[in-house]
């Protein structure tokens, strides 16, 4: 059966959506059980790592043998070292550890605006600093609503704290995460890599770098585990969703989407992700929904929106594109 190109891309659309929704909710959920944040980020590559480290061998075979390999980390990553190592520290190391950790404090909800909601925000300032690109007018007000949304979200927890609470732990790591990513997204398309390519190039280097760190680590008892404590399903779900379906489904979706439908309005669909986790989350988890968070989450939308359609064609956009492969 042959699919149309538009059936293709509104099915790429509505994967991509789903399955970033569904990070943000599962991972939250997954702080009431057993495994710790770096037990799901271990579990996140081992689960990536299984799909994509065999394809990019498999992907890199005809340059082998014509000895024309420009590859890395012993033919697992098809970027050069250099490259590799600094996308990979940022988007594929930091990047998980943060978000999980971040997890342990704060609600989905929380993370709703301050990851997605503000990537746009970091990506446009990292392009600033290191593409030099112009900000225009539409776009920094639409920034602005991002910062007051940002605020909205975050202002309350940061005020909480003298009361003890922990909160605003989680919104600060939710903002490491999101400038991780952003500064992931602004490298790899500095050096014109496809989203591909970028997706098994940090995969490879978590895969090299992260699992013996973390085995060594969890054995010598500097790091905390409960991963033998977890079921074996657990260890499944976290791979398979965390992994397959976070990095590799959504790499995928992500780029015939970008394909149809082009950068921006790609942009703009993806802006759904905040309003639906942040309702999934309070329909699914319970958690509440206060008039700040709400307004915030208003605030960010709108500022993404706003943002991304004053983009002209054929400008450049400080918005994620299928180079970067923007993806929980």
């Amino acid at each position: 059966m042959s699919w149309s190109p538009r059936t293709v891309g509104l099915l790429a659309a509505v994967v991509t959506v789903l399955v970033w929704t569904a990070f943000i909710v599962i991972a939250r959920a997954s702080a009431s059980h057993t495994l710790l944040p770096l037990d799901i980020a271990l579990m996140r590559v081992l689960g990536a790592s299984s799909v994509l480290l065999p394809w990019a061998w498999w992907r890199l075979r005809a340059a082998r043998r014509r000895g024309e390999f420009g590859g890395s980390l012993l033919g697992l990553s098809p970027l050069p070292l250099r490259v590799t190592l600094q996308a990979g520290l940022f988007g594929g190391l930091l990047y998980a550890v943060l978000a999980y950790k971040g997890f342990f404090y704060a609600p989905a909800s929380h993370a709703s605006v301050l990851m997605p909601g503000s990537l746009p925000l970091w990506t446009t300032l990292l392009a600033l600093w290191l593409l030099h690109e112009r900000v225009s007018a539409a776009r920094a007000l639409g920034l602005a609503m991002i910062i007051t949304g940002d605020l909205l979200v975050g202002g309350a927890s940061l005020l909480s704290a003298f009361e003890g609470g922990e909160v605003w732990k989680g919104d600060l790591l939710f903002m490491a995460a999101a400038s991780c990513w952003a500064t992931y997204t602004v490298l790899v398309r500095r050096h014109g890599v496809d989203a591909i390519s970028a997706t098994m190039a940090i995969t490879a280097m978590a895969f090299v770098f992260f699992v013996p760190a973390y085995v060594i680590g969890v054995a010598s008892g500097l790091l905390p585990s409960r991963l033998m404590e977890a079921p074996w399903y657990e260890w499944a779900f976290q791979a398979l969703m965390q992994g397959v379906g976070s990095v590799v489904i959504s790499g995928i979706t992500f780029t015939h989407m970008v394909r149809h439908y082009g950068p921006v309005r790609s942009t703009m669909i993806t802006a759904l992700v905040p309003g639906l986790s942040a309702l999934a989350a309070v329909l699914l988890l319970g958690e509440p929904l206060h008039w700040h968070l709400l307004l915030g989450l208003a605030c960010v939308t709108a500022g993404i929106l706003l943002g991304v359609r004053a983009v002209r064609p054929g400008q450049p956009s400080s918005t994620p594109t299928p180079a970067a492969e923007a993806r929980p």
